[in-house]
């Protein structure tokens, strides 16, 4: 049995995105209010606070403008704001028509937003929060749940130091025991614990299954002439054709620079496909390569959106603690956002919190939780798009296009009509016999690139001799199952090179490369068997990007 140091805390929230310091800050603030005393602790697995952050962004400040309404007095990194949108529908990779604004959801439109690096964003909001005197660790992975008495006490940090076969090394450290009366967990889309607390508390009960998108992002340095700053430009439409939806962008930000990427919903049926292949293609088509040609590629990133938005809420509050932000899936996918809502769903759970430390005997499960969120605009805006993405998964770009255009401006998300998705991204794969193979241009290293000089960029790291953390369950079924059903497709799912076939004498092996995972959980998703398990490495692994 080992021995952990334990440390107590009022609350410790997992994961020092906008979800989890909002609540830390509003807790705080709070605390202050009340002339409350509370020990608060934020955790990130990132070697320092945005190390992790990935997110397009075109930031709408509602939430941050309840929770510090001084931000731009403060320095707030938000400084960019939108000055013009253009919408185009790809028909082909040389042709685009520019859609009217009339023709567009309004939700689409982003008058008064800013672009900004969110990353950037939460390094400022950790400030504001050590400020307040709330503890902020980077560098420690919440490894696992602290459950007792069917109540959770808290998280194990990592192990630091182990071996490939889990065994100490001459460095090894154990993880601590972080115990509080609170544990809030934001760890983004897809997280770890946040997996483990919905099967553990059955909280997907009434739910439809979390449905996903894979984004994309790089920055480019461009030619001054070229840049348009303030202008943001979204598109659907080619390269992804049939059954295969999702949509592209490119945010002219500050200093001659300009962010791109192309956001692939999950649910994709052919396992030939390559999404990071079709974003290396999609930034040939003119409307893009006029704006990058002669610029240089200065980072590169991509993970995992929850984009199922109000039907695939899970129950938030258990017994110990709240689910936040992208954990849960408060991304309003209609607005092609989330840093506002996670930001408001970090800010209701810490007034659940302090109300329940108030009380003379504070119950174990946040119940009020549930109707400070009913009555909040955060319900509102995702319950008027509940119908976004089910519409676009059964109707296509076009039709489902049509009817959110005429939901969102005439009836504001009030057509007397529900449609869901029941079924999981996973399950939409068909046979690689019954699909077209796709052949992709090899990249020119000027516009398109491989995986690995990618990878480079997004500066991605692990200590090299650790436990796997992209476990299997079932070691046979990559090579028995899915090279001969799908072509093994995690060769090509994944945007970082992780996972290979190779032939040694004759007999073909799944090869795992996890120094090179940047944390993107799309294997943990995308899997046709579910046969992969993203785990939290060493603290301090993965990729380590400026300021995306």
């Amino acid at each position: 049995m080992v021995e952990r140091e334990t440390m107590e805390f009022d609350v410790v929230i997992v994961g020092a995105g906008p979800a989890g310091l909002s609540c830390a800050i509003r807790l705080a603030q709070q605390a202050q209010q009340k002339e409350q005393e509370l020990m608060i602790c934020v955790v990130e697995k990132g070697s320092e606070v945005g190390a992790h952050i990935l997110s397009g962004a075109v930031f709408e400040t509602k939430a941050l403008d309840e929770l510090l309404p001084e931000w731009k007095s403060l320095g707030a990194p938000i400084n960019t704001q939108v000055t013009e949108d253009e919408i185009y529908l790809f028909k082909n990779e040389e042709n685009a028509t520019s859609i009217p604004h009339f023709a567009i959801p309004k939700t689409f439109k982003n008058d008064g937003n800013y672009i900004v690096s969110m990353g950037n964003v939460c390094r400022w909001l950790a400030e504001q929060a050590e400020s307040l005197g709330i503890e902020v660790f980077p560098g420690f992975s919440a490894h696992s749940l602290i459950i007792e008495d069917n109540q959770v006490k808290g998280i194990v940090t990592g192990d630091m130091g182990l071996d490939r076969e889990g065994q100490p090394k001459d460095s090894y450290m154990p993880g601590m025991e972080l115990r509080a009366k609170y544990t809030v967990f934001a760890e983004g889309c897809r997280g770890h614990l946040g997996k483990q607390l919905i099967k553990e508390f059955k909280l997907d009960e009434d739910a439809t299954p979390q449905h996903y998108g894979l984004g994309f992002k790089e920055i480019w340095q461009i030619d001054p002439s070229k840049h348009k700053e303030g202008t943001v430009v979204h598109g659907t439409g080619w390269p992804l054709t049939g059954d295969t939806t999702g949509g592209s962008f490119m945010y002219h930000a500050e200093n001659n620079q300009v962010v791109v990427g192309l956001i692939i919903d999950l649910n994709y049926s052919n396992p030939h496909l390559s999404p990071f292949d079709e974003f290396q293609r999609m930034k040939h088509h003119p409307v893009f390569k006029e704006t990058l040609e002669g610029g240089e590629r200065i980072a590169y990133g991509a993970r995992a959106i929850a984009k199922g938005g109000f039907h695939s809420l899970p129950k938030m509050h258990f017994p110990g603690g709240l689910l936040i932000g992208c954990d849960a899936g408060t991304l309003n996918f209609a607005k092609i956002k989330g840093n506002h809502t996670a930001m408001k769903s970090g800010m209701l759970a810490a007034d659940a919190i302090v109300d329940a430390l108030s009380q003379e005997n504070p119950t174990a499960d946040l119940n009020s939780f549930a109707e400070l969120f009913k009555s909040s605009w955060l319900y509102d805006e995702l319950y008027q798009s509940r119908n976004f993405g089910p519409v676009i998964h059964k109707f296509g770009s076009i039709l489902g296009g049509a009817y959110n255009t005429l939901d969102q401006n005439f009836f504001n998300g009030s057509l007397p009509f529900t449609f869901k998705d029941t079924s999981f991204d996973h399950a939409c794969m068909k046979h690689a016999s019954e699909c077209d193979t796709i052949s992709y241009p090899k990249p020119d290293g000027k516009l398109s690139f491989d995986k690995l000089s990618s990878v480079f960029l997004s500066n991605t790291n692990h200590e090299e001799v650790q436990p796997c953390h992209l476990q299997l369950k079932d070691n046979a079924i990559p090579i028995s199952v899915n090279l001969a059903k799908f072509d093994e497709p995690a060769q090509r799912y994944c945007p970082a090179g992780v996972y290979e076939i190779s032939e040694n004498e004759g007999e073909k092996q799944f090869v795992i490369n996890a120094q090179n995972c940047i944390h993107c959980k799309t294997c943990d998703i995308k899997d046709p068997n579910q046969n992969i398990t993203w785990v939290t490495p060493e603290g301090t692994g993965g990729p380590n990007y400026p300021n995306m």
